[in-house]
């Protein structure tokens, strides 16, 4: 009599066991009723199956975080590159991601490789390393578009690393270089053509005004006689003393006499 008493009651906790489900926030259930989805998936919260008859398969709806494997893709400019990215997904649709396929985190995965491979095979090697925003937004729109009959979402897709040849990216550095050197020597070519500019600008005006250029001249031997020289000679012209003369009206400076003819 125990014994029978007691078989029964293990039988009782058994079924029980097996009949409840705990789904957690951040997921969903799917119940199976003979191979039949019998309503929309459940959760969160406690629920009841009935055992042998129902199956609950449990559904993760927190975003995934997919790395997509290296890929090698030839660009529209015949350069070969490994590229790898990464794609960020979430289950908005239970059911339709486990009945419409059979493997969705498989899938997507595949989904993203091809896509990969067949976005960035269409541009030029300069555009996958200055347009990546714009390849992102491809590559999330085209993806989201498959994905989407699966009861997926996804929300962003960006390239990670793209690798270069040894070959390419030494023809990259040359280029990089030759293109510094470019813009130094047209940088030196401006600043001459400035400096060039201002001393015709002076010399315009030193030529209206002799005094000015007279004044020049003298601060020429200041900044000369500044350095430590032991001597210092300095020829006067006699246009000198007549630019003072013009300047303060002083009166008529000699001229000196020729030199003898022989």
């Amino acid at each position: 009599m125990y014994y029978a008493v007691g078989i029964v009651v293990i039988l009782a906790l058994v079924i029980l066991s097996s009949s409840i489900r705990v789904v957690q926030e951040y997921e969903r259930g799917v119940i199976f009723r003979l191979g039949r989805v019998i309503e929309e998936a459940k959760g969160p919260g406690l629920f009841f199956i009935i055992p042998i008859i129902d199956r609950m398969v449990k559904v993760n709806l927190q975003i995934v975080t997919l790395d997509v494997p290296p890929q090698d893709v030839i660009t529209r400019d015949n350069v070969t590159v490994r590229v790898t990215a990464v794609c960020y997904f979430q289950v908005f649709q239970p059911v339709r991601a486990i009945v419409e396929i059979q493997n969705y985190l498989f899938a997507t995965s595949q989904i993203a490789q091809t896509t990969l491979r067949a976005v960035l095979s269409k541009a030029d090697l300069d555009e996958i390393l200055s347009e990546r925003d714009r390849l992102n937004a491809d590559l999330q729109r085209i993806i989201d578009d498959l994905t989407d009959p699966w009861g997926i979402k996804v929300a962003l897709v960006e390239i990670k690393d793209v690798d270069l040849p040894t070959e390419m990216q030494r023809a990259m550095a040359k280029q990089a270089e030759a293109e510094r050197e470019r813009r130094a020597k047209v940088i030196n070519a401006e600043g001459e053509f400035q400096a060039a500019q201002r001393l015709a600008e002076a010399g315009e005006i030193m030529s209206r005004h002799p005094l000015a250029y007279q004044l020049r001249y003298l601060q020429t031997v200041t900044d000369v006689a500044a350095e430590q020289n032991s001597t210092l000679v300095i020829p006067i012209p006699v246009e000198l003393l007549r630019g003072f003369q013009a300047a303060f009206g002083g009166g008529d400076v000699p001229t000196p006499p020729p030199p003898p003819t022989p």
